[in-house]
């Protein structure tokens, strides 16, 4: 059989060519998943902040320089200007700087800081407009397994976004105030220095917490990162706005810090009044201090061992406990002296 012979003509083959070539290259398909976390990050750039802290600095002639001391992330809370942050991202700082969305440097000021829960507020100065603040979600139903994404600035790189998923819910772990930071929340979302203070977010683009620390033997990302939640965030930076500072219930003696709690051989056992003030409802419940004999050995009086039915080993025990009362509220100690123990009802009052 005769092969037959197709004459194709040089012209239509580069025409082909051509045509094939300069096509427009097919795009993959997003899937659903995907289309989320893009659209996330679109709306939330524009409320994420790169917070400078800038310390002093001593040479050996006790001039003073200003320095960069440090830096983190932030996201802008309201539309007057205010940015939530990380308590140590500002820690030890004379000037701050906020670095917006559309790269626009600024002075801040801050206005208010609560150690113990590692939150900070700060101002931006200038023009507030085009602040985008972020929608503020709830921690309370969150779901191990469900999605998160954070947004900051690791290592300096701006507006790095990562995604994950929650790990872990309830976690403890101490803060740089040296209280245990509870109800923090466990993600596997790439957490590095630098990330402090941004936020984390859920699958509709709402604030769920924010990004404090990580767990890690080199520095980096290990898949432990720990968030402060928004619920915990909702209470303190209202207070931070209004006072400053957060107003908390205390007891009307003076406490023992746990670092001095070993010399006393109490470690773990209870947290020892230091002074009771003369004239005070705690005088008058003989609560006592520790005392000083005329050689200069110290020795110990009360040591509270639990509040109402909750034990207290630590103070960060009674921190914890003091939590869930209320200025004025009047709770039952339980003391011990002299390896004897008993019981008073003390109101609380405002903490210093």
């Amino acid at each position: 059989m005769a092969l037959k012979h197709y004459h194709i003509r040089p012209a239509i083959i580069a025409v082909s060519l051509a045509a094939f070539f300069c096509a427009a290259p097919l795009r993959a398909q997003l899937i659903e998943d995907e289309k989320n976390t893009i659209d996330i990050v679109k709306r939330l750039n524009k409320s994420v902040v790169f917070v400078t802290n800038i310390g002093l600095v001593r040479d050996w002639y006790f001039n003073e320089s200003k320095v960069p001391k440090g830096s983190g992330s932030g996201f802008i809370w309201d539309d007057q200007g205010r940015i939530v942050t990380n308590f140590h991202v500002i820690q030890d700082g004379v000037e701050f700087s906020v670095t917006l969305p559309n790269r626009e440097q600024r002075p801040a000021k801050v206005v208010g800081k609560d150690e113990k829960k590692d939150i900070a507020v700060l101002q931006v100065q200038g023009d507030l407009k085009g602040l985008s603040p972020v929608k503020v979600g709830t921690s309370k139903d969150l779901e191990v397994g469900q999605k998160v994404i954070a947004i900051g600035n690791p290592f300096g790189f701006d507006h790095t976004v990562t995604t994950g998923i929650v790990s872990a819910l309830g976690r403890q772990m101490l803060g740089v105030g040296d209280v245990t930071i509870r109800d923090m929340i466990q993600t596997d979302a790439s957490i590095n220095p630098g990330n402090s203070g941004g936020p984390l977010l859920n699958s509709s683009g709402e604030l769920i917490g924010m990004n404090t620390m990580i767990v890690s033997p080199s520095g980096t990302s290990s898949g432990l990162g720990f968030a402060v939640p928004v619920d915990t965030i909702k209470k303190i930076v209202p207070e931070l706005i209004r006072f400053g500072k957060v107003i908390r219930p205390g007891l009307p003696v003076t406490l023992l810090p746990d670092q001095y709690a070993r010399r006393f051989g109490i470690e773990d056992k209870g947290v020892a009044i230091v002074e009771v003030q003369a004239g005070s409802e705690a005088a008058r419940q003989d609560l006592r201090g520790i005392n000083q004999d005329r050689r200069g050995y110290l020795y110990l009086g009360d040591v509270i061992t639990a509040i109402d039915q909750t034990p207290v080993k630590s103070y960060d025990d009674l921190y914890t406990a003091l939590e869930n009362y209320k200025i004025g509220d009047i709770v039952t100690l339980t003391v011990n002296r002299d390896g004897k123990a008993r019981r008073i009802r003390i109101s609380l009052v405002k903490s210093d």
